[in-house]
């Protein structure tokens, strides 16, 4: 699927909000406990989001027809979930998709194209991070090449943290 990856700009943060709202609720009928504070985000994860809008880290990923089907935010440090880190590395966060256009295997090419920007850019790792208890989404990630670092307690759960070296 032909895809681009495009800035999100301030004004388009409700977008954000909608598309991670609607995740989460994707995530609850399918039995998923993650994200349901995108319901009713708390005070810091509305925080993290603007601060992620105004640091120009937020893209959405449209299609041919200028639609947006996912959002994904990226990151060069990312001290929330890792500690200081001495490389030059991407951090990979929110990769959430449109309900109407799951399926289509979109997140792998959307992963690959940011893998793909890393390395042209000589970045030494991508990083990640993934709810512990979601193991569809662990094996997900380690099928694409992550390798699980360490696991991190965080206020809102345990969270697995993965990289994928590109040198």
């Amino acid at each position: 699927m032909i895809f681009k990856l495009k800035q999100a700009h301030l004004d388009d943060i409700q977008i954000a909000f909608d598309l991670l709202k609607s995740a989460s609720i994707t995530l609850e009928e399918k039995k998923v406990n993650q994200w349901q504070y995108w319901q009713d985000p708390p005070v810091e994860k509305i925080k993290w989001v603007e601060d992620g809008f105004l640091n120009n880290e937020f893209y959405f990923i449209e299609n041919a027809n200028d639609e947006v089907m996912r959002m994904v935010r990226i990151l060069e440090k990312d001290l929330s979930y890792w500690r200081v880190m001495n490389d030059q590395s991407k951090y990979i966060h929110s990769l959430v998709i449109d309900k109407a256009f799951s399926g289509n295997n979109l997140g792998k090419q959307v992963i690959l194209c940011i893998e793909k920007n890393a390395k042209k850019n000589n970045f030494e790792y991508l990083r990640l991070d993934c709810d512990a208890t979601n193991a569809k989404l662990c094996t997900y990630y380690e099928n694409l090449g992550f390798i699980l670092v360490e696991q991190k307690q965080l206020p809102l759960g345990v969270y697995n943290l993965y990289q994928k070296e590109l040198i």
